[in-house]
């Protein structure tokens, strides 16, 4: 049996996508070839990379307003790109929750000058702050917020009704359960939490939003170029986006966004519940601002954490070590992580508290 990788990304993939992948690793479906040695303008890998652009689409139940990138960099390249790409349109706003929205606030900053509408790092980004304290100013521009920081553990569980284009960094939320895409003229999204390798990025664009990026950029930074290329502007990690179709399909063959928002809220629900019942182990978020993703916790002593790191590790509960900047545990349950995996951190959790509690 494997070990539970509880790692914050790159993280666990789905078993049954591994073990297909291994088998056609070799040779793909007697071409002669691995899909990481095919020309991307094949048209055997085109018929890969527009099967998962579609089932993707199926998942997500994407409008015809909007369109779907497949594209290098991460999301962290978004952070430049986006304002590079938008704001000319007047002063961007920022909502800042932890430590993504705040690389992302750096990196727009070097581009444009921009309105941080609310923040939360007064305690320390525990919770996500209310829109009745939102300070806007921008009737033109677009509002940029992370929905669900994965460091620190917080999540703003609703899109905020705000006129201007909203675009959101979603890529430790995405296909957790579904979302509205016509909320939104833009979501990305890192693929290596929930869809796939680390290399490829998500990115869902409303088509009228495209229509408005700058054309003073190269053509190598700009949205617009990318959707009309089709992806194929420059050869995208053409590994990275078949494996993401294998998730997608995976996801289709368990019942969709409904089912996995089930599965995904039964796991958070099981751990939530057993950390808030101990007087070890504490979760600083606001209830209301829990992620469903990424499980923050700290012990009641921290001179143990070594101690639980190492004997977690023993008993095969891999990478639960909180980010450098906040410490503590760190729980990231993905899609792919199983309710058999949360059940066994709960039995580690609850003998390490009767041995040391």
């Amino acid at each position: 049996m494997r070990k539970w990788n509880f790692c914050a990304g790159p993280a666990t993939m789905p078993e049954s996508v591994l073990k297909e992948t291994q088998e056609e690793l070799l040779e793909w479906k007697n071409s002669g070839m691995s899909v990481m040695e095919m020309s991307h303008r094949s048209d055997l890998y085109m018929n890969i990379a527009n099967e998962a652009k579609k089932d993707l689409g199926d998942l997500i139940n994407l409008p015809d307003t909007h369109d779907i990138l497949f594209l290098q960099g991460g999301a962290t390249s978004q952070f430049a790109l986006i304002p590079l790409n938008f704001s000319h349109l007047g002063e961007p706003e920022y909502l800042l929750t932890g430590s993504w929205s705040k690389k992302a606030i750096a990196e727009a900053e070097k581009i444009t000058k921009l309105n941080v509408v609310a923040s939360s790092a007064d305690d320390r980004f525990t919770y996500v702050p209310e829109y009745k304290d939102w300070i806007l100013k921008s009737k033109t521009s677009y509002f940029h917020y992370v929905s669900n920081e994965t460091i620190q553990g917080n999540t703003l569980h609703t899109v905020p009704n705000i006129p201007n284009p909203i675009v959101c960094d979603m890529s430790s939320a995405i296909l957790a359960e579904p979302i509205n895409v016509s909320d939104f003229s833009m979501i990305y999204a890192g693929a290596q939490k929930n869809i796939g390798p680390a290399g490829l990025t998500i990115v869902i664009i409303e088509k009228d939003f495209l229509d408005q990026c700058s054309a003073n950029i190269p053509n190598i930074f700009n949205y617009a170029q990318h959707s009309m290329n089709g992806s194929m502007l420059n050869t995208p990690p053409t590994f990275a986006w078949y494996m993401a179709g294998k998730v997608f399909k995976w996801l289709k063959s368990i019942g969709g966004l409904e089912k996995m928002q089930s599965i995904n809220q039964k796991k958070a629900n099981t751990l939530y519940d057993f950390i808030d019942s101990s007087s070890f182990y504490s979760n600083p978020i606001r209830i209301e601002n829990r992620s469903l993703m990424n499980v923050p916790f700290v012990l009641r002593d921290a001179n143990l954490d070594s101690k639980f790191l190492d004997e977690s590790f023993n008993a095969n509960l891999l990478n639960l070590k909180g980010h450098r900047s906040v410490g503590g545990m760190r729980a990231s349950i993905y899609n792919a992580i199983p309710q058999e995996a949360i059940d066994d951190l709960i039995i580690f959790m609850k003998a390490f508290e009767a041995k040391y509690g």
